[in-house]
């Protein structure tokens, strides 16, 4: 038997080889990079190239930088996690920035004079900017100016809304701080100044500084003054809580979120602990460094312009006109970090980092109008892009009616739609009524008789209708003209009476 070897030649398996894939240190950098959940951003009012820089929290590194002139103090904002803004120093304009594009300024907003300060809703809905001795307010959505609100006598120095951007709170060089109702200064009449919901005035010098607590309109609002106190008030009753005494002018001040700890910037460059959890009743005492919460944090050379806290109460930001801005450990009273600057430090704040901060192909979701500068429309060539400003709620109150107005004409139109739907009509029952009453009457009148001679009561007389004939007999109907076209006499209206018999008597007749 012939055996048949088959040869197979094996081939060695294949090699795949693969790209690698060369990842440049930045993109590593990035990827071990966790994005932080908070931000500082300051400015200062020396620096040439940059307007504002955001720096990382617990690093320190520089992160952002925005390009454009200097910030005025007080006067930078968020807007609605999406835009920049600052008050530039010494002008009559706002910078805008997309937060997300620190090389561009998106725009400038034109103001009637320098800007004092500058603030923004936490909602987004609205911008307020104080102008000398006034305060314009802006609806973001449309650009349109709302208000403008000359109540103080002096510069405003500073702005702050509550977080519920239900109210706000002005301060200024008149030693006055007044609280405002929003819904109050939309709504307002241009016929009438509006008046604010409180006015504190327990300051005998300019206000320098002012901060709005949690809680919306029960918050707690602090501010500061050159008398050389900071004082804290009930929001809702304009009510004085507490009043400290120091012996140097604050300069600034804030809370920490829980609102254990007052802090006050000196004019010595000292930061000054107050504790707000005191066992002492007393609402007007003076400082003094103790074991009860009350200490000195101690390191800037110069007055303390600003004031912020993180988030967990942990680090306080100061910002001071030795060119420095400093981080703080709060529980150890140390300073952690320098964060050097070209000039007097002007503002500098604790933010949390917003959605697109770090995403530099976003855009904002609804980019900012152009805002007016007038409370309605100009007349002339003056005319800014030829549209027509219109104050909201300005024309609901003379053309249509308010919200309660509505609801109660609503209310009345639905029970009287269904009270016709019960009932009818209301004219048309009227007269239904009437008919019945009037039918009621005559039912009840008694029936007319009269007695005959022998005393009996006889039936009422009846009334026919006759006409006499040729013959001068009366016909019981009525006739036409007859063939010849001679007319016949007219009816003649006959009264009879029924006898005792039974039997019609002639009564009276009348012919027509």
């Amino acid at each position: 038997m012939a055996i048949m070897h088959l040869n197979v030649r094996c081939h060695p398996p294949l090699k795949i080889r693969r790209r690698k894939r060369s990842v440049s240190p930045s993109c590593l950098a990035e990827a071990n990079m966790a994005a932080p959940l908070e931000v500082v951003i300051s400015s200062d009012s020396g620096s040439q190239l940059w307007n504002c820089t955001v720096f990382d929290l617990h690093s320190g590194s520089s992160l952002l930088s925005y390009r454009g002139g200097n910030s005025a103090a007080r006067s930078l904002a968020v807007l609605r996690g999406e835009f920049l803004l600052s008050a530039q120093l010494g002008k009559n304009f706002i910078n805008v920035w997309e937060i997300q594009r620190k090389d561009q300024l998106q725009q400038k907003i034109v103001c009637p004079g320098v800007v004092t300060c500058l603030t923004a809703s936490p909602d987004g809905a609205f911008l307020a900017a104080g102008v000398a001795e006034a305060v314009y307010l802006w609806e973001v959505c449309t650009g349109k100016l709302l208000a403008v609100l000359s109540r103080h006598y002096q510069d405003v120095t500073c702005l702050k809304f509550t977080d519920d951007s239900s109210h706000f709170v002005s301060a200024g060089k008149d030693n006055l701080a007044l609280v405002w109702n929003v819904c109050s200064v939309v709504q307002m009449d241009l016929s009438h100044a509006p008046e604010p919901r409180h006015v504190l005035s327990r300051h005998s010098l300019p206000i320098t500084d002012l901060h709005c607590g949690h809680m919306g309109a029960q918050a707690r609002v602090a501010t500061s003054s050159l008398d050389q106190t900071a004082k804290v008030w009930e929001l809702s009753s304009g009510e004085l809580l507490l009043s400290v005494l120091f012996d140097v002018e604050i300069m600034s001040v804030t809370f920490d979120p829980s609102e254990y700890f007052l802090f006050c910037g000196g004019r010595d460059g000292n930061i000054f602990q107050v504790s707000l959890c005191s066992q002492s009743l007393n609402r007007e005492k003076s400082f003094q460094s103790d074991g009860e919460g009350n200490q000195v944090f101690k390191g800037h050379r110069s007055l303390v312009t600003c004031l912020s806290v993180s988030m967990d109460g942990t680090l306080l930001l100061s910002g001071s006109q030795d060119e420095t801005a400093r981080l703080w450990d709060v529980q150890s009273r140390q300073s952690v970090r320098c964060l050097a600057h070209k000039g007097p430090v002007t503002n500098a704040v604790i933010m949390a980092v917003s959605a697109n901060m770090f995403l530099p192909d976003s855009r904002p979701a609804v980019p900012l109008p152009r805002f007016s500068r007038h409370l309605q429309a100009p007349e002339g060539p003056d005319a800014e892009g030829g549209g027509a400003w219109v104050r909201p709620a300005l024309h609901t109150q003379e053309e249509e009616e308010s919200y309660l107005q509505k609801a109660d004409r609503l209310y009345s139109l639905m029970h009287a739609v269904s009270d016709k739907a019960l009932c009818g009509d209301g004219e048309n029952s009227a007269l239904r009524v009437a008919e019945l009453e009037e039918e009621v009457q005559t039912l009840k009148k008694p029936a007319a008789r009269r007695p005959s001679a022998c005393g009996v009561h006889q039936p009422a007389a009846s009334i026919s209708l006759r006409r006499p004939s040729a013959c001068g007999v009366h016909q019981p109907a009525a006739r036409r003209p007859s063939a010849c076209g001679v007319h016949q006499p007219a009816a003649s209206i006959s009264l009879r009476r029924t006898s005792a018999c039974g039997v019609h008597q002639p009564a009276a007749s009348i012919s027509l």
